[in-house]
């Protein structure tokens, strides 16, 4: 098994910053506003590039997963949206950390036994509609 490449997933993270970044370090992505449909882009072509299929539902949540991988379904990830002037790391690290999960088994070329999934979900915040997940 490969170890995770920390400094891929840290400049990952510092790309998905810039989007919605603020003077101050904070990171405005309302969901469904401009800053918030750019970031999810952002994801599922980061999902493209791993060699990973990317799904996007009816909600706007981003799915990746290995193509051809079967068996149970192991989900990972969170949310892409923020607070107004939320932490650069809330909810994006769990997204970007799972799809650099996903990557590494990719890059070990080790079978997989389930279908392993990251996930950047809408909405969590429920800022725009005063009630999150």
């Amino acid at each position: 098994m490969s170890d995770i490449n920390g400094d891929r997933l840290l400049a990952e993270m510092k790309a998905l910053s810039t989007i919605g970044g603020q003077a101050d370090g904070g990171v405005d992505r309302l969901a469904w506003s401009e800053a918030d449909l750019a970031g999810r882009r952002w994801f599922a072509e980061r999902i493209r590039e791993a060699g990973l299929e990317a799904r996007i539902d009816a909600a706007l949540n981003v799915f990746g997963h290995v193509p051809g991988s079967a068996g149970p379904r192991l989900l990972t990830g969170s949310h892409l949206d923020t607070v107004p002037n939320g932490g650069r790391l809330d909810g994006a690290y769990g997204a970007v950390a799972g799809l650099e999960v996903l990557r590494t088994l990719v890059e070990s070329g080790d079978p997989l036994t389930a279908r392993v999934e990251v996930v950047g979900f809408s909405d969590e915040e429920g800022v725009r509609f005063g009630a999150g997940l």
